[in-house]
């Protein structure tokens, strides 16, 4: 039985950092708690919200903008269109007026310090990303709901989380990297052929297709910013920004006025090792930065780990000869087949896998993706995913500060530099002779989070985060 049907655009969603599950996830939990209000009709009822924050999205979410982000989606913003440079204006009015515009509409009082709290000390079942959201009605009346964020800007509400739905009827519904291989062989199709039939279950391919670029166009943005942006990080680490300066190291003080003149730039540096290495580098960094710095990012499949896809897929472009709207939707097609083999059969929360569930997943879906591309079989794909993967085992995730920053900035490098090494491996590679599959990773990588102390799993109680003095302002 099917567990759950995932589409290409829900591994890759346009949003705000710095974090898919603390900051994408609950600012989507909060406009859904406010549909819930408009569907019961009781949104012109509220006096009043309380907002209640469990597990790991108290214990890092200020660093990760959790109150942010559940202030803007109670107030009818979207993630997708709202004006990143906004922020930070729409947050001081509502913490200096004290009043909130409940889906933009109902005004009510509110207090940041008594309606929204950091439980740090509890957390729920479920999964430690909780929040709860009670809205008091006029009459003494109230209403409560409580939602999970699972990773990636996927959303649970408390009660629903087993329950299972069947969308669409998918010609290859697929759990496993063997499902998916069942069918490649089955019909000769490559995986990204595989997942376009899936899709087009869903919606025409003009519509798929142009989802798919408009994906991509905002990881040309982001990436384009980032490596054009200089200063300071915001939090309090004052960790500086270093795409910036490296791009112009490599590439001069020439300045480009668009992301293709860039590219073309780009490519003129040269082919040899080390540049390439510090491009790849430096397309990493510059995503990360910008997520760190509340920009608009695609998770793939995460926020933490946005920049590692987006920095292959540049690789593959500038330097592999992948500049085309088939080659650039073939990558990104491959890369969510196996995000969501990873996420059905284990996790892509930090907050339940360490930063295996993020980095080595990306990483994994980078390799994949890559592989496909260069032209490997359908078994090499699978084995550069797993290589990837294997890897990145018991990757824990210990954010300093509990921003998105140091080590999360780096280590998109570094998973971006393992995936490419992953996939030359797999091309150079006979997988008839693999030891280790693909769903045996899957496997590992689910009971190594299990196994994995939860001081690990993005609560900045351990690791680097208690072993590096702060003294960080208050948010």
């Amino acid at each position: 039985m099917q567990r759950e049907q995932i589409s290409v655009f829900d591994m890759f969603k346009i949003g705000i950092g710095p974090s898919s599950s603390h900051t994408l996830g609950p600012w989507r939990a909060a406009q859904q708690f406010v549909q819930l209000l408009e569907q019961q009709q009781a949104l012109p009822l509220v006096e009043g919200i309380r907002i209640l924050l469990y597990g790991s999205l108290a214990k890092t979410g200020k660093g990760h903008g959790t109150d942010i982000a559940v202030l803007l989606g109670l107030s009818g913003d979207d993630p997708v269109t709202f004006d990143v440079n906004a922020i930070d204006t729409k947050i001081n009015d509502i913490k200096t007026s004290h009043k909130l515009m409940l889906g933009g509409t109902q005004q009510i009082s509110f207090f940041t310090d008594d309606d929204l709290l950091f439980l740090f000390n509890e957390s729920l079942p479920y999964h430690p990303n909780a929040v709860t959201f009670q809205a008091l009605l006029m009459g003494d009346k109230a209403i409560s709901a409580t939602f999970y964020s699972i990773g990636g800007g996927f959303v649970v509400k408390e009660g629903e989380q087993d329950q299972s739905k069947t969308e669409v009827d998918l010609p290859f519904p697929i759990d496993t990297a063997g499902n998916l291989l069942h069918w490649c062989m089955k019909t000769g199709l490559k995986i990204s052929e595989v997942v376009m039939e899936n899709e087009l279950a869903w919606r025409n391919e003009d519509e798929v297709r142009a989802g798919a670029l408009n994906i991509f166009r905002v990881m040309k943005e982001c990436m384009y910013r980032g490596c054009h942006t200089k200063g300071n990080l915001p939090g309090g680490l004052n960790v500086s920004r270093r795409a910036a300066n490296l791009n112009k190291k490599l590439i001069g003080t020439n300045t480009y006025s668009n992301f293709d003149e860039w590219v073309t730039a780009i490519r003129q540096t040269g082919g040899g090792f080390k540049n390439i290495l510090d491009w790849v580098s430096c397309f990493a960094l510059s995503i990360n930065e910008e997520n760190a710095s509340f920009g608009r990012v695609v998770t793939a499949p995460t926020n933490g780990a946005a920049g590692v896809i987006p920095a292959v897929l540049l690789y593959y472009i500038t330097f592999c000869d992948g500049y085309t709207d088939d080659k650039v939707i073939r990558f990104m097609f491959t890369a969510s087949e196996i995000g969501s083999i990873f996420k059905k059969g284990a996790t892509i929360s930090a907050a339940m896998g360490g930063c295996q569930a993020e980095i080595g997943v990306s990483s994994a879906m980078a390799a994949a993706a890559l592989t496909e591309c260069l032209g490997g079989t359908q078994r090499q794909v699978l084995m550069a995913a797993e290589i990837a993967m294997e890897h990145h085992l018991g990757l824990t995730c210990d954010p300093i500060g509990g921003l998105v920053q140091v080590p999360c900035i780096e280590r998109n490098t570094m998973g971006a530099i393992k995936a490419i090494t992953a996939s030359q491996l797999a091309l150079q590679s006979n997988p008839e002779n693999a030891k280790v599959s693909l769903d045996a990773v899957v496997r590992t990588m689910w009971q190594t989070a299990q196994d994995m102390n939860s001081k690990y799993k993005e609560t900045s109680d351990g690791g680097l985060a208690i072993n590096i003095p702060l003294s960080l302002p208050e948010c």
